[in-house]
């Protein structure tokens, strides 16, 4: 079950409980009685693994590009293509 949070308008008293999604949001401060707002929380994202761009949501290429060779320092040359 998630946790929300509410703050008082009149008040200022901020408090969270644990309620199901269902359940109806609470409309009086358990202080003086006056009206709540709920509070919003940031979220954290978290992404994980390679690729997550071009896999999941990148646009299909027509043409594929070539992949880049590693080379050795000792096999460099003048004509060795840059990535």
């Amino acid at each position: 079950m998630p946790i929300y949070g509410y703050r008082c308008s009149n008040c200022g008293h901020e408090f969270e409980i644990q309620q199901r999604m269902s359940d109806q949001p609470l409309k009086a401060c358990p202080k003086c009685q006056g009206k709540l707002n709920k509070i919003l929380y940031p979220v954290g994202i978290s992404f994980k693994g390679s690729g997550f761009y071009t896999t999941d949501y990148g646009s299909k290429r027509k043409g594929k590009r070539p992949r880049c060779q590693i080379y050795m320092p000792s096999q460099m040359s003048s004509s060795s293509p840059p990535c």
